[in-house]
């Protein structure tokens, strides 16, 4: 059976710290993996500009916000260590490159689990809306990514695969085996025409996993619409899905992360775990 060896959770504040942890703790016990809580978050003085005669003032608050995110977050991580026998490893940055130390460090981790961001939550002390990609693109390494909302399933007994025939959806696969491995239902879900056929028979997914000691059941959905990310997101919930597995499709330009319409509405509109892989 595949295993996981080493296993990053970001951090970036108190918020949804919580299961990000427990999910973390969970998979690195399942999987005999070691487990490092990095909190990497960007001071809030470099997102809001301080000027003025009031700048000195504005500054020591600016300070104190990012002081107390750190500490709750922290305090979670202490939590969290009182609840398991796994013993993990803590790592801090605040500054302006925190989200390029973090992709470094996820280049060394078999995965990581990142939080989806809620855009209800102020910009300040925290990362960029585009944090989640970047580090897919940065790093190369797939990402569990926790829903900002509604509980996370203890286990992932009903997993989900969004198959497109591409390098992304393949390394997605690939990342999720041991996870795949350990449930009780997989579900391949494919839209558009049937690719064309490789010689003698070819291989295929089912097959692929079914080698891997998955089985696994391919739906059909039809053409691929416009729409499909809610597609996708609306047959994960008839399955009772606990986990989405597939590929992030986009690309940077000039540090901006351009994704596409798929990754982009699923991203946002989740509430389910995803494992995505660029």
């Amino acid at each position: 059976m595949t295993c996981l060896r080493s296993i990053l959770v970001h951090l970036d504040g108190p918020e949804r710290a919580e299961q990000r942890l427990a999910l973390g703790a969970r998979l690195a016990a399942e999987q005999g993996a070691s487990l490092t809580v990095l909190y990497a978050a960007v001071p809030s003085a470099f997102v809001i500009p301080v000027a003025g005669e009031s700048a000195a003032l504005m500054a020591e608050a600016l300070l104190a916000i990012d002081e107390e995110r750190e500490g709750g977050a922290r305090r979670a991580f202490e939590a969290s260590q009182r609840q398991t026998a796994l013993q993990a490893t803590w790592i801090e940055v605040s500054d302006f490159g925190a989200e390029d130390v973090f992709s470094r460090c996820a280049m060394y981790a078999d995965l990581v689990v990142l939080g989806q961001r809620d855009p209800d939550q102020p910009a300040a002390g925290a990362v960029s809306p585009h944090f989640v990609e970047g580090v897919l693109a940065q790093s190369g390494r797939p990402a569990l990514v926790v829903p900002f909302t509604g509980p996370v399933a203890p286990t992932f007994e009903r997993v989900a695969i969004a198959w497109k025939e591409t390098a992304e959806s393949a390394r997605a696969v690939a990342a999720s085996l041991p996870l795949l491995q350990r449930a009780a239902q997989v579900h391949v879900l494919g839209w558009g025409g049937e690719p064309p056929a490789l010689p003698g028979g070819g291989p295929d997914l089912a097959g692929y996993l079914a080698r891997h000691g998955v089985q696994a059941q391919v739906h059909h959905g039809g053409p691929e619409a416009a729409d499909l990310g809610e597609q996708i997101l609306s047959r994960c919930a008839d399955l009772s899905a606990d986990l989405l597995v597939m590929g992030c499709y986009g690309h940077s330009r000039a540090r901006e992360w351009m994704l596409g319409g798929v990754s982009r509405t699923v991203l946002r509109s989740m509430t389910l775990p995803v494992l995505m892989a660029h």
